[in-house]
């Protein structure tokens, strides 16, 4: 009986001891789904019961130097609808898209389709841009999983004008290129939220506003381009284009003392709000990406790096072998048939012969030393995506004739920015400058954030006194006396280099009949304020009207400097023309 009982005791105990662990859990699962997992559930619960519609924010805008606004984005609202919602039930995405169409003046087949093969279950935006007529049609109307967001429109105001500089946004208002691209983080800004409460069938019956989050505004960027300047460019360039048939051109304005960029034309050119339909090769900036052979343009910064290594002296003298130099099969430009000239006269002349005997008594490593100091073979680092450093090959791939060469603008490969910086180094005494494009960036009350203006260097690439006698004798000369006169000014200064270079082919060799004219110049002479590059591909010599770099490229800069400067006001009005006629 004792034992009986000791053993009914035990299992009476068991059973109390499992129902009070049953008991336990219980008590705490209920702790758990009430305590522990409460904000879980309610977040559940809010999803249910709201609707969560993103907000994107305003991009920035992009202002030229003088605050006209460039690049701009505007509110829009547009209709979408949840396809995961409509598919919960039959025929409602029949029924949704018969009642839509006649509010947003859209075929039901067609919204019908983009529900059914829509791949994002939450998110379908039906039309963009609606008007406020259709906005309130479809507030009023509540249908199940339709509703309105708020978005944004991107507008260029000047067109083509800027196209390759700003560049545009895709899709989904991202920065694809240009100066949309490289400061997509600046521009874009933070997106925000705006929350609903929803009844069953997804259609909003309120708000949520402590959820929600306001959208962070894009910044605003200033850049150094000053679109009056850039027009001037864009026209003389585009007239010259049409006037000699070529194929393309490019032509950058830069301010010699800060290297701010203050007009970059590239043509062709391209719509931004088309590119999708926009062929390749228009779209392609190529001053930052097409590097070519450069001619004569480079002559004057080799004979700075000459004089600057002390190996060729300023009153030097070099035998022209009367136009052609049988050693090294080198001719002169023209035919032109001369004799022994100094560098100012080998310069002003331009020749060919002169430039390589200089290249000579320089020797490899002094030009190859003097050309990296320039920058060339590297990229600027300016604030443009799609630069190209160009080409400069390394010591051990010369040839023994680079040496005679790479003086008079062949066997090296440049871009249009990197010949228009190394000018302007020549123009400010010969210091470093940097690039740029962006002068500083602005938040909505106009308060600078960041100011991007490059700090100048303080050391210099050449001698200041020969950095001026380059620009003030020997370019001087070119546009009195030599092959630039049509780049000269009444009122005005005017210097500059000329040059005509044939086209490189891919496996070796030229292109004998097609060739790159281009001018370099700026003024005033005594402080250059502004330095010009303009280089036109492919002039059709079959009109006779010449080719060369004097002919073709250095009017085109000739009339962005008298506009420029007749509007800085440097010149008066009634001074300001062309003063040198064609030969």
């Amino acid at each position: 009986m004792n034992n009986l009982s000791r053993r009914e005791l035990i299992l009476t105990l068991g059973f109390l001891i499992a129902v009070s662990a049953a008991f336990a859990g219980l008590i705490y699962r209920l702790y758990d789904l009430q305590v522990r997992q409460k904000s879980a559930f309610i977040q559940i619960s809010r999803k249910q019961q709201n609707a969560v519609v993103p907000e994107k924010p305003r991009r920035g805008l992009i202002l030229d130097s003088r605050g006209r606004v460039l690049a701009a984005s505007a509110r829009i609202y547009n209709v979408f609808v949840e396809p995961r919602r409509l598919r919960e039930f039959p025929d409602q995405i029949l029924i949704a898209a018969s009642e839509l169409q006649p509010l947003l003046n859209l075929p039901g087949d067609a919204i019908c389709q983009k529900i059914r093969d829509s791949r994002n279950p939450g998110f379908l935006r039906i039309k963009e841009d609606i008007t406020p007529a259709e906005r309130h049609a479809v507030d009023k109307a509540r249908f199940n999983g339709v509703g309105i967001e708020t978005g944004w429109t991107r507008s260029y105001p000047a067109g083509s004008l800027t196209a390759h500089l700003l560049g545009f946004i895709g899709a989904e208002e991202t920065g694809l290129s240009g100066l949309e691209l490289q400061y997509e983080r600046t521009l874009s800004g933070a997106p925000g939220r705006q929350v609903f409460v929803v009844d069953a069938l997804r259609r909003p019956i309120g708000t949520q506003p402590y959820e929600a989050v306001d959208p962070r505004d894009g910044l605003n960027l200033v850049l150094t381009i000053d679109s009056v300047i850039q027009r001037f460019v864009r026209e003389a360039l585009e007239k010259q284009v049409k006037a000699f048939e070529a194929e393309s051109a490019v032509a950058i304005a830069m301010d010699p003392q800060t290297g701010a960029v203050l007009a970059m034309v590239s043509l062709p050119d391209f719509d931004p709000t088309k590119f999708s339909v926009t062929k390749q090769d228009q779209m392609r900036n190529r001053i930052l990406t097409d590097s070519f052979e450069p001619g004569s343009v480079f002559k004057p910064i080799v004979a700075a790096v000459a004089l600057d290594s002390g190996k060729v002296a300023f009153n030097e003298r070099f035998d022209c072998e009367k136009g052609y130099w049988a050693r090294y099969r080198i001719g002169e430009f023209g035919n032109h048939q001369y004799g022994v000239m100094s560098v100012k006269e080998i310069l002003i002349n331009s020749s060919n012969i002169g430039m390589a005997k200089i290249g000579v008594k320089m020797g490899k490593k002094t030009i190859y030393d003097g050309m990296t100091r320039f920058g060339f073979s590297q990229k600027t680092k300016i604030d443009l995506p799609g630069e190209e450093p160009g080409l400069l090959r390394p010591l051990n791939q010369w040839s023994g004739w680079s040496v005679t060469r790479i003086p008079f603008g062949h066997e090296i490969s440049v871009t249009a920015l990197q010949v228009c910086r190394a000018y302007s180094i020549l123009a400010n005494g010969g210091y470093v400058i940097q690039p740029h494009i962006v002068r500083a960036i602005l938040d909505d009350q106009g308060s600078i954030v960041e100011d991007r203006r490059p700090v100048r260097g303080t050391g210099y690439i050449v001698d200041p006194k020969i950095a001026s006698w380059i620009v003030g004798q020997a370019l001087v000369g070119v546009v009195n006396e030599g092959t630039g006169d049509l780049a000269k000014l009444k009122g005005v200064q005017v210097w500059g280099k000329t040059g005509t270079a044939n086209i490189a082919l891919p496996n070796g060799g030229y292109d004998t009949r097609n060739y790159v004219s281009s001018f370099v110049g700026g003024a005033p002479v005594e402080n250059a304020r502004i330095v010009v590059m303009a280089s036109i591909r492919k002039p059709n010599r079959a009109l006779g009207k010449g080719y060369s770099g004097g002919r073709v490229a250095a009017p085109v800069v000739g009339e962005i400097l008298q506009k420029t400067l007749t509007y800085w006001g440097v010149l008066p009005e009634e001074t300001s023309e062309v003063v040198a006629s064609v030969k």
